[in-house]
């Protein structure tokens, strides 16, 4: 995709035009940082958020009123990587768009005509491929939404059709399965039962659960059994960093700060990314 291209469409388009009203109202700004195009992507706060204002030196406060011409917006900064439609996002608050808010928004607008857009988080390799290379699993734990199970559809194992069930039979719950098999060589088989079902709901965990780990067996040369916990919605790769709001001299360095933090992120992972997306090293 040329994402160059995009933003620079963007940068001169008009509001409305970088607007997307669905659940939510998302808007889209250019910044340009160290002569590079970025993206930030805004939610509009609803009118009936409560907005207020403290003064930290005399702790007074006061409300803060939207009008007709003027609005509040939480913020996130998205970077387009050079390779593999990678897109590195850092949220400016934890109410501001997502990765799923960034797909909305790039859909609404039809930015590629007749080409749906899919976001979803690239995965750790090294973590794929523990599921892949493990003989087992003794022990997951699956927490989903009601609102999520449709993520399962499609899917065959036992533990998709576990959770579907309790869905249909119980209406609009949250499902939290805690599945232990018991140590001992007796127990390989169901210890790899799950696993496979394990295996069939992995692809769709990130986007479907809210918490889903599993503890996996296995065989080591010298015969000996070791497990390893693995966190099947947290192994997408993320990283914390440190952004500066504001520099020395009081002027806001936000979007700076947040490019940078995204950039540094992205090239201490560029080969993990890489190999996740299937984009030779250049």
């Amino acid at each position: 995709m040329d994402w160059d291209s995009v933003l620079r469409d963007l940068a001169t388009a008009s509001l409305q035009d970088r607007m997307v009203a669905k659940e939510v109202t998302l808007v889209g700004s250019v910044a340009t940082v160290r002569q590079q195009d970025h993206l930030l992507l805004h939610r509009v706060k609803d009118a009936t958020e409560w907005l207020s204002v403290m003064d930290w030196s005399t702790g007074q406060w006061q409300e803060l009123e939207q009008n007709a011409i003027r609005g509040f917006v939480d913020t996130s900064a998205i970077c387009f990587l050079p390779f593999g439609n990678v897109v590195g996002l850092m949220q400016g608050s934890v109410s501001a768009p997502s990765h799923k808010g960034l797909e909305t928004w790039l859909n609404e607008l039809h930015l590629f005509p007749d080409t749906r857009l899919v976001v979803r988080p690239v995965l750790s390799k090294a973590e794929v491929e523990r599921l892949g290379t493990a003989q087992g699993a003794s022990r997951i734990e699956i927490r989903i939404g009601s609102h999520k199970v449709s993520a399962l559809r499609g899917r065959n194992g036992r533990l998709a059709s576990f959770l579907r069930q309790a869905q249909e039979a119980y209406g609009d719950i949250n499902v939290t399965m805690i599945i232990s098999v018991p140590r001992g060589r007796a127990r390989d088989e169901d210890r790899q039962a799950l696993l496979a079902d394990l295996q069939d709901i992995a692809p769709v965990a990130p986007d479907a659960a809210a918490r889903a780990q599993a503890r996996l067996v296995f065989a080591e040369a010298d015969g000996v059994e070791r497990s390893r916990l693995v966190e099947l919605t947290e192994h997408h790769i993320t990283a914390k960093r440190r952004v500066s709001a504001v520099d020395d001299e009081g002027n806001s360095i936000r979007i700076l700060s947040a490019v940078d933090a995204i950039l540094d992120v992205a090239g201490e992972h560029e080969g993990e990314l890489r190999a996740a997306v299937g984009a030779d090293l250049g």
